[in-house]
């Protein structure tokens, strides 16, 4: 079985954020990366599935140079190869730009199976990888928990609302964005990260490497919250009392009594 994982590169969630100038994004001089959290789960999840019935994971991941730092850790935990698209703008670009990149990065693999995570921890849009599999022409499934690629059809588990479950049986090839949490992840061993070495990291350059070109969406401003309301506790204490006297304020202030 041939898998293909995405994974992407965000800034560390234990990083003193400030917003840049131009308010369009962070100011990422000074930042630390690491791999989107959900992503981590998918190539568990991949490695794992290598495990049980062989074959190949193939890491893929775009960006600038720094990229190679998330693509060499996932090759000394145990990925067989890496695909690297190379871009110093492609850290940015929208859903469907990033998904036409890397349709045209991955498709000539003719993998068996694509994960990717639920979502990134920074724009969190959530859309990249079921355009992908749009563009790819193949079945998709989302919010996945378990995965069983042991029979012909692939069954996969997925997480839905308020505690509820399903399972759902698809075909291969097939697209699946992972949950956070679907299993434990393991750490790189030194002997992973001597092997790591040696491993391919094949260098892709997109046609188009423009960084709106075509993308469907743009951040106009970023902000932090500003504080419009203010809180007031009534009654001190006394139940009876806040109560009187919020009967008194919906009456004259708010106008609903």
């Amino acid at each position: 079985m041939k898998i293909i994982v995405l994974m992407k590169q965000v800034a560390n969630k234990d990083a003193i954020l400030r917003i840049n100038k131009a308010a369009t994004w962070i100011e990422e001089a000074d930042l630390t990366y690491e791999v989107n959290e959900s992503d981590g789960y998918a190539l568990e999840e991949a490695l794992r599935l290598k495990e049980k019935l062989g074959g190949e994971v193939i890491v893929c991941s775009m960006g600038p140079t720094r990229v190679k730092s998330v693509i060499k850790d996932a090759l000394a935990r145990g990925a067989d190869r890496a695909i690297h698209v190379v871009g110093d703008e492609l850290a940015h670009i929208g859903p469907f730009a990033a998904a036409t990149i890397l349709a045209e990065a991955i498709k000539g693999e003719q993998s068996d199976l694509v994960l990717t995570g639920l979502q990134s921890d920074d724009y969190g849009f959530a859309q990249t990888g079921v355009i992908l599999a749009e563009l790819l022409g193949m079945p998709h499934a989302t919010i996945v928990i378990e995965v069983d690629a042991s029979g012909e059809q692939l069954r996969v588990k997925r997480e839905l609302e308020n505690g509820w479950y399903q399972w759902y049986t698809m075909p291969r090839p097939a697209l699946l964005t992972i949950q956070s949490g679907i299993s434990q992840i393991r750490y790189a061993t030194l002997k992973g990260i001597m092997a790591a070495k040696k491993k391919e990291i094949r260098e892709v350059t997109p046609a188009s490497a423009a960084p709106n070109g075509g993308s469907h969406q743009r951040v106009t401003k970023i902000y932090f919250p500003e504080k419009t309301k203010q809180t007031q506790f009534l009654g001190n204490g006394d139940a009876k009392a806040g109560a009187v006297q919020l009967a008194e304020k919906l009456r004259s202030e708010a106008r609903i009594i």
